[in-house]
């Protein structure tokens, strides 16, 4: 049980953190694609406003389109938005490759201008405007080039800007932000599992405190019963016995039986428990297990039916699935309705990689909401499962617990579900 928290622990915090990291690493991607984008996007803008060329970098951020005046009556210069030539400096124009192609209104190419650009010749340039004019799309990718459209008096100006640097850029630094993401995730998740068992030491303490707890009041309650139960054995020798000390014994086997499933239930959810492990025929264990109780469910009015497959081997503790088998049974037999039916099943599942026991019982009034809260310790559906004609059940609310742990112990899945007007528990025995 321990492991398995340990285990379960260490898993939450490693997904909570690939999430967190992906979340991250995507963030950071995503706006370095985008700022290189919309650096991209600003010097075509750019370009296309100055008819297909880089103006001169004026570093007070303005364009003087004519010479000023120095006159006192001069207007002053008109000044451009920073953002119109963010990225762009006084290299910009010798460090950019782009070429442009010229439209008329009506769609046809008229001029190209190759002049800043050697991977790509006037034919090739032709090719990419048509390919975008019948796009009709206004800006994009397009092989290496990042594109953009502009209109003007005599009809369209397309702008291709080579992207190749900025591609090559985007990818190494997605591949170096994945390696360190990996690298930081695999040392954040060694040190989850190093100091995952301190994380849960709260945990393991209360948990050996309760199963140590458990196995010393059972061992201290037991000589109060014996001397109890003695003494009622010499008040019925003094005199008769009447209901008053047949009560008396009936509590005292009640809670020898309590005390006896506690620790059984204690022992088998130890790390190790005390299990012999090996091949045995399973299919005569099931039988001999199931068998006993016909007899008990013809007294109550039900019909107990056995279906087991023959010749079944299986590698484990027979005298720990013996018990699991006779835990289910019992309880089928106790909660199946008035004149109902219980089925034990022994089959090879359709995988054919494990055993499944299946014990099933007719219930009209099956118990609601989670059904794997059957398994708890002292957990009891009265309202559902425990009413025929007004009488309650009798039972310590642990045997389907031992069921669990026993079938968790040979790293099995045990599992109920409610359908047709049956209560079916199944055991993959693996």
């Amino acid at each position: 049980m321990i492991k398995r928290l340990q285990r379960k622990f260490v898993v939450i915090a490693a997904v909570c953190l690939l999430i967190v990291e992906f979340a991250i690493i995507g963030g950071i991607n995503g706006v370095n694609i985008y700022q290189t984008n919309k650096n991209a996007d600003n010097l075509l803008n750019i370009i296309i406003e100055n008819d297909g060329r880089f103006p001169e970098f004026d570093p007070m951020g303005m364009k003087h389109d004519k010479p000023q005046d120095n006159s006192d009556s001069a207007s002053p210069p008109e000044s451009k938005k920073p953002d119109k030539h963010r990225g762009f400096n006084e290299e910009t124009k010798y460090q950019t490759r782009y070429f442009v192609v010229y439209a008329d209104s009506n769609g046809e190419i008229t001029k190209v201008d190759t002049g800043h650009v050697a991977a790509v010749s006037s034919s090739q340039a032709i090719e990419y405007g048509k390919s975008v004019l019948d796009s009709g799309k206004t800006s994009g990718t397009s092989g290496n080039y990042r594109y953009k459209t502009g209109d003007t008096d005599k009809g369209k100006i397309i702008v291709f800007m080579d992207c190749r640097s900025d591609s090559a850029t985007k990818n190494r630094f997605l591949l170096v932000s994945c390696a360190i993401g990996a690298a930081g995730y695999i040392l954040v998740c060694l040190l989850i599992i190093i100091f995952s068992k301190r994380a849960i030491r709260p945990v393991v303490e209360s948990f050996e405190k309760q199963k140590r707890f458990i196995t010393d009041a059972g061992h201290e309650i037991k000589t109060p019963l014996a001397i109890i139960s003695a003494n009622t054995e010499v008040l019925e020798m003094v005199s008769e016995p009447n209901q008053w000390t047949a009560s008396i014994k009936n509590q005292i086997t009640r809670l020898n039986g309590l005390l006896k499933e506690l620790l059984s239930l204690a022992k088998m959810e130890e790390e190790k428990p005390a299990l012999t492990m090996a091949d045995f025929n399973i299919s005569d264990a099931v039988y001999d297990a199931a068998s006993p109780f016909t007899t008990l469910a013809e007294t109550k009015g039900k019909k107990l039916t056995i279906d087991v497959a023959n010749g079944l081997t299986y590698h484990g503790d027979e005298g720990a699935i013996r018990q699991l088998v006779s835990i289910l049974t019992e309880n089928a037999v106790k909660y199946a309705d008035e004149g109902g039916e219980i089925i034990v099943k022994l089959f090879t599942s359709h995988s054919g990689k494990e055993t499944d026991l299946e014990v099933s019982n007719t219930c009209k009034e099956p118990p609601q909401g989670d059904l794997t809260k059957l398994f708890d310790r002292f957990y009891r559906d009265d309202s559902s499962r425990s009413r025929s004609k007004g009488e309650k059940k009798g039972g310590y609310g642990i045997g389907l617990s031992i069921a669990q742990a026993i079938v968790r112990s040979h790293k099995s899945k045990i599992s109920c579900k409610a359908e047709n007007g049956m209560m079916i528990f199944t055991a993959q025995l693996k």
